[in-house]
């Protein structure tokens, strides 16, 4: 039962981020792993855009939602690493209020909308494959442009929802988040009253986006299975499979600790624990799109070869 300040006792105007460490030496091997980290995952995503942006063999609708999925993937590193970079080097890991509250909800805001991004980019895969004939029919670039506006607009929207809840709760201290971000159970778990409400709330938007696109990526797929396995030709159907293994790669890398971090009722967690696993999926996932994506695309690979003779002529 949350109990009102004494007088004396005044409410939290910043948070303190403990990090990953203490130690001085230690954060200094941090940042520079970090900092690698974060300059590769921005690179490998700006190169993807770039290309998308640059070869016009490269303007359909599967690289289209791949570029906002970099696009996205950016904007998650970069609302977070980048304090925490400073943090490793600074005597002070604080932040302000509305820091810790504008942090939250552009880092919720694009994961949401990542979560439905999926889904659209597995119906993507099941018209192509489905409907090979109908393809750009079908996902004409009005339906695109619709599609990718609506997953913007939904992931924004349920994320003021979170974020205005969670703080919106009375915070008056501690002030020590053990995190290296401003995340909403982190968060949520400092506050001066009983949250159960706050939690089972969260729950159901939790369940709502990642449960329900999984659900619907589940059923996309079987639908593709169905239809891979009516091709006579055994390379059609390797062919056809292996446009559907990167998808399926990246989102196994987003929601396996996506699922674990987010599902659940309490608040009892090991936050050290809940450190690492959010730091793969919002670093390392980030870094491991574009790589899988890249490695295996050869329409990627002829785009990047391209662009680079273009350069060696022009110089």
């Amino acid at each position: 039962m949350w109990m009102p300040p004494a007088e004396n006792q005044t409410w939290v105007s910043e948070f303190i981020l403990l990090g990953f460490s203490r130690d001085p030496t230690s954060n200094r091997i941090l940042f520079i792993v970090f900092l690698l980290l974060y300059l590769s995952s921005v690179l490998g995503n700006g190169l993807i855009v770039s290309l998308i942006c640059l070869d016009m063999r490269l303007h359909t609708p599967m690289y289209f939602f791949l570029c906002i999925l970099s696009l996205l993937d950016t904007g998650n590193v970069t609302t977070t690493v980048p304090q925490m970079l400073v943090h490793l080097l600074a005597h002070s890991q604080t932040i302000s209020f509305s820091g810790c509250l504008l942090q939250m909800y552009v880092f919720s805001a694009l994961g949401l909308t990542e979560c439905i991004l999926f889904v659209v980019m597995a119906y993507d895969r099941y018209i192509a494959i489905c409907y090979p004939l109908r393809y750009t029919v079908i996902l004409n670039w009005g339906l695109c442009t619709w599609l990718a506006a609506w997953t913007w607009a939904c992931g924004f929207f349920l994320s003021l929802i979170h974020t205005f809840f969670t703080m919106r709760l009375p915070y008056c201290g501690p002030n020590v988040i053990n995190h290296y971000f401003c995340e909403g159970p982190s968060v949520r778990s400092l506050a001066c009253m009983d949250t159960h409400l706050i939690e089972i709330m969260d729950l159901v938007i939790s369940v709502f986006m990642v449960v329900a696109p999984i659900s619907l990526i589940l059923a996309s797929y079987v639908r593709i299975a169905q239809a891979i396995l009516k091709i006579k030709s055994t390379k059609g159907r390797c062919k056809a499979f292996s446009t559907c293994v990167s998808h399926l790669t990246v989102v196994s890398f987003f929601y396996a600790p996506a699922t674990y971090i987010y599902i659940r009722v309490n608040s009892n967690y090991s936050p050290e624990r809940d450190k690492q696993i959010s730091l793969f999926y919002n670093v390392f996932t980030a870094l491991l799109n574009p790589v899988v994506y890249s490695l295996r695309n050869k329409d990627i690979q002829g785009a990047f070869l391209k662009v680079m003779r273009w350069n060696r002529v022009t110089w």
